[in-house]
């Protein structure tokens, strides 16, 4: 037999060594979060595991368990026909499931027996949960971070798109959050991870990062829709060196109406979202864009609300989080198209510091 349990920072630094990593948890506890790269086998699954729980209450341990090993055996056994007759003997899976304990046991050990090197995370998902906590902590310290500020419709994220394909070093949060950052930013088809998943995600993108090499982000507030960005990490861009993006107002106003095409096409949608800006902005105000929104008028709502609305709050961030603002190198768009990204992000993603880094 070759089981052996291995520790979360092993199992995190030998991530890439194994054939595959199986998450014995159920459906609901994957889904909120799991180890990069995970496939989900679980030994009980939701409903089983109510069921079980509720007969562990109301009956008896005993009886629970009884009824629990019939479950498990089942599941496994389905999980063996499905996924495992035709690979050969130095298949290499590491398992685990919340502690380490049950849920990964029984798979394990069937899989130990069967003739597999198998290794389980001692500790399980909680294990590397704190690992992911307490690296987000520290990973930060390490990077050389440019925050690319703007205006709402200055083409930030487009740029720092640029960027990735100029080969320069890019941390997207909206991406990683999938949403814009504001109050029109759900992104359609994409709901929003859990706040572990999020952290998971950006935990593995930092790790990948080359500390000598610059990393780009965009000026974010402390929350991405309903996801709040780790504490540490926010400290930390509030006190990198910035590039300040800027592009006239025809131009914004024409990116906008692009990337919100989905408002575009769908005006009820849109005020509906705008309706949430009513306690801010006023009932007279809102009802207002709202007709604009429902009239096809979209150049005078995009230019009222970033003149009212958006302009003012990010003067006012800015200025307020980003201490080094004031020495931010400076970054003039014409427009948000692709030639005119790639020809700013051509000469960043090869530049120096940026006026101010004194790093």
């Amino acid at each position: 037999m070759s089981l052996r349990r291995i520790s979360a920072a092993d199992a995190i630094a030998r991530l890439g060594e194994f054939s595959a990593v199986i998450d014995a948890r159920s459906e609901s506890e994957f889904a909120e979060d799991r180890l990069p790269g995970a496939v989900n086998w679980p030994s009980l699954n939701d409903a089983e595991r109510a069921s079980i729980g509720t007969e562990y209450k109301q009956v008896s341990p005993f009886a629970a368990r009884k009824r629990g090993a019939i479950l498990v055996a089942r599941n496994i056994a389905s999980h063996v026909e499905r996924e495992l007759l035709t690979l050969e003997r130095d298949w290499r899976p590491l398992i685990y499931c919340w502690r380490g304990g049950h849920r990964s046991g029984a798979l394990s050990l069937v899989l130990d027996q069967i003739g597999f090197s198998v290794q389980v995370l001692d500790g399980g998902y909680r294990e590397f949960r704190r690992a992911v906590v307490a690296e987000l902590e520290t990973l930060p310290d390490a990077l050389d971070l440019h925050v690319v500020c703007g205006a709402t419709g200055s083409g930030k994220s487009r740029l720092l798109g640029a960027l990735a394909a100029a080969g320069a070093q890019v941390l997207d949060l909206e991406g990683l959050a999938c949403h814009r950052g504001s109050v029109l930013g759900p992104v359609p088809g994409m709901p929003q991870p859990s706040q572990k998943g999020f952290e998971t995600r950006l935990w593995q993108v930092l790790r990948g990062f080359d500390a000598t090499r610059p990393v780009f982000v965009e000026g974010e507030s402390r929350t991405i829709g309903r996801l709040r960005v780790p504490e540490h990490l926010v400290d930390r861009l509030r006190d990198a060196p910035c590039l300040a993006v800027e592009m006239p107002l025809d131009a914004r106003v024409a990116l906008l109406i692009e990337d919100y095409a989905h408002l575009v096409a769908d005006a009820e949608a849109l005020c509906a979202l705008l309706a949430r800006l009513r306690e801010l902005r006023g009932a007279a105000t809102v009802e207002r864009w709202q007709q604009l929104a429902r009239g096809g008028d979209f150049p005078t709502l995009v230019r009222e609300l970033l003149a009212e609305h958006y302009d003012p709050i990010y003067a006012r961030s800015t200025a307020r989080h980003y201490q080094r603002f004031g020495q931010a190198q400076q970054l003039a768009l014409a427009d948000g198209g692709a030639a005119t990204l790639a020809a700013a992000a051509q000469v960043l993603a090869g530049a120096p510091a940026a006026p101010g880094d004194d790093r």
